[in-house]
Formats: C-alpha cells, structure tokens, sequence
C-alpha cells in the first residue's frame, strides 16, 4: 500500500473530521487554486485531459454549477466516501474526488494501479497547495492510496464509508461489493456501459470543413482508445442510402487522415481489432469496410442486434449501421447503453426520440465533441444530492 497523498495521523483522526454544506466556499476556493496551480505547470499543455480538468474546477464554472442546486433545503455531506477509481482513464479519480469535495465530503480515493502521468501531475497540484496555510481545511479533506487490486485495503476502508463509488467493469463491482459496508451506507456503481453515435447524413454533407468535427470526435473515441464507457463503438447513419455513402466517404476521409496525424497504435490493439473483427464476422452478419490502416477499423452491419455491445473493441473499431428511420435504434436501447453523441439533430427531435420510444437505456445525449465533458449528473446520477444528505426542520 503507497499513501500519495494524507493529512491524518490516523483513520481515527480521519473519522473525526467534520462534513461541510454542498458548494462551500472553502472547496470552491479550493478548486480554484487547485485550477491555478494545473494551469501554470508547462507539462499540463500536453494532456488535453488535465486541461479540461483545470478548466471545470475554476470559480466561474463551479459558482454555475453551485446556482443549479440553489434551493432552501438544509444540506451536509454525508461523512466519508470511498472512490475507488477506473484502470483505465487516468483523470477520473480527480473528478470523482471533486464530486466528493463539492457535496462536502471527507474523501478516500484508491488511484489507478496503471501509472499515468496526469495522475502524478494533479497529485503534485494538490501536495503544493497542502503547504498553503489557506488550504488547510481542504487538503485535510483529501486521502489518495493506492494498492493492489483484491487488498485488504477495499474491505477496511470499505468499513469506514458513509458512501462507496465504484468506477469500474461489472466483474470488479461483484467483487468490490463482497467488502461490506455500514448499515446506513450505500454503493453508487458505475458499470460497464457501451455508447453509440447518431449522424445525420445530409448535415454532414452540408459542413464546408470536418476539422472541429473530426477533432471532436477523436477526443471522444481516440483519445482514450475508446476504453472510456462514453466513448462511441456503434455508428448511427441517418439518410438515403446515397447520401450515406457520400457523407461516410466524406466523414471517414477526413477522419483517417486526422488519426494518422495525431496516434499512435499499439501493436497489441491490432490484434486485437483482428481478432474483434473475425468473433464479429462469425457470430454476425457484417461485412468489413476497406481502410487506409489498422488505425481505423470499420464494420458495416447488415443488422442491428440486441448482442452488439460484446463485439467492442479499443483502439479505433466501429461498428455501423444505415437507417432512414433513427427510432431503428430504439430496438435495441438496453440500460447497458450510457451516452448518444449526435450530429445533426435538434434537441426536439432528441428527446421525441426517447419519450416515444420509452427507452430504458442512455443517460447522457451530448454533441460529437462533447463526450468525455464531466458532468455533476452522470449515469442518471445526481452526484451532488447522492453524496449528500437533506436535513429536515419543521
């Protein structure tokens, strides 16, 4: 077991710290200086990930965010949460953290095992400001630990949390969930979901450049390997079959020769699109689009199933489909679905779309581009009334 980052002498010393209200000035302070300190770092330039990260804890953003849960109701955080993080996206536990901070937390967060170098630079962020007398109150707020996956350390933390979060895939929250928690505790659970991309053929005929486009929807699929739940593996193509074809030749095009440009494919990942392709061909009726290099795969589909999620794969592999009728998708909408990026929609024909389809799945319909952008609501979730508690005065 590493401590990276602990202000207590003791658990018992932890246990006896205090909840603040939701939004307190102090974290927002806080954050603030914490923004700061990420931005002025040269290195932070590089990860586009930590950036966005800076930029969703200024005082601006969180003073917005803070003006949303505006009401009369009497709020504390409920005592000592328990993040245990994703393996695989190496910002998250700085998110889940701030979750935990802004509903007024004392949080235990269990960093990726994987050694990410965005990790190191927000937890230098944070060693700096502990030394800042006015960040004291916070900084004692704050427990990073890492240790080995199936350690005593989940089972005895586990026994302290008011709540637990779990980032992670369905097996490793079975496994998690064997750690018991006290009486009043509870779990929130984000799973392994799958994520799908909606594309309105005639729109993207009608964009004179993809470039923002394109970028975007790298930043949501590549730039994480598409190992992020929000990440789109399914491809939506809403239009006639020539428009389609036309706005595919346009759209892929532009695409490859921006991934060609910006990433770098591990050996492993093509390999492993191969064997993703050849189990899809097998067990389903597809047929494999012609690609410049392994660096984009795509897989047409003949049609849509229930079982699409279990062909995904990282590293740039689509499955897509062709439909004149969006509400096709409805057909096999489960709760295992998280995110519909879109283009070339309206926000009416959005939500038409599930109100009239009655859909138990998606939770999140953002722009290409827009994926990956953190939200205080995710998964359904409402993280900042989860991670506190209503105290009733009559």
């Amino acid at each position: 077991m590493e401590w990276l980052f602990n202000q207590y002498k003791s658990d018992e010393e932890f246990q006896q710290s205090y909840p603040l209200s939701p939004f307190s000035d102090e974290v927002i302070l806080y954050l603030n200086e914490l923004s700061s300190a990420l931005l002025r770092m040269p290195e932070v330039r590089h990860y586009p990930d930590v950036v966005t990260f800076a930029f969703f804890c200024r005082k601006a953003n969180l003073l917005h965010l803070q003006k949303e849960y505006a009401t009369n109701s009497l709020r504390l955080g409920r005592g000592i949460v328990f993040h245990i993080a994703p393996s695989n996206v190496p910002v998250n536990f700085a998110y889940s953290l701030i979750c935990g901070l802004l509903a007024g937390n004392n949080n235990i967060v269990r960093l990726p095992g994987k050694q990410f170098r965005q990790v190191d630079l927000i937890v230098e962020a944070l060693r700096t400001l502990s030394a800042d007398e006015r960040s004291h109150t916070v900084s004692r707020m704050i427990h990073l630990i890492k240790y080995e996956r199936g350690g005593i350390e989940t089972t005895t933390y586990s026994a302290l949390a008011d709540v637990r979060v779990i980032w992670g895939g369905d097996e490793t929250i079975r496994t998690i969930r064997q750690s018991p928690l006290p009486p009043r505790s509870y779990d929130i659970a984000f799973a392994d979901r799958y994520s799908v991309c909606v594309l309105n053929a005639i729109s993207i005929l009608e964009e004179p450049s993809l470039d923002k486009i394109v970028e975007g929807f790298y930043n949501d699929t590549y730039l994480f390997d598409q190992n992020a739940c929000s990440a789109p593996q399914l491809m939506i193509w809403i239009g006639t079959e020539d428009k389609i074809e036309k706005a595919k030749e346009y759209f892929w095009t532009a695409l490859q020769q921006y991934v060609d440009r910006k990433y770098k494919l591990e050996p492993i990942l093509a390999v492993d699109k191969l064997s993703a392709f050849y189990r899809q061909a097998i067990l389903s009726d597809v047929i494999k689009e012609e690609n410049e290099n392994n660096n984009l795969w795509r897989v047409r589909l003949r049609e849509l199933s229930a079982d699409i999620p279990q062909y995904r794969c990282a590293g740039g592999y689509f499955s897509e489909y062709s439909t004149t009728d969006f509400n096709d998708l409805a057909s096999i909408i489960t709760t295992k679905y998280q995110t519909l990026a879109y283009f070339g929609f309206s926000k009416d024909e959005l939500q038409q779309f599930v109100l009239n389809n009655h859909i138990k799945g998606i939770d999140r319909i953002v722009p290409i581009g827009k994926t990956t952008d953190f939200s205080l609501i995710w998964d359904g979730y409402d993280l900042i009334t989860m991670l506190s508690r209503e105290i009733s005065i009559l």
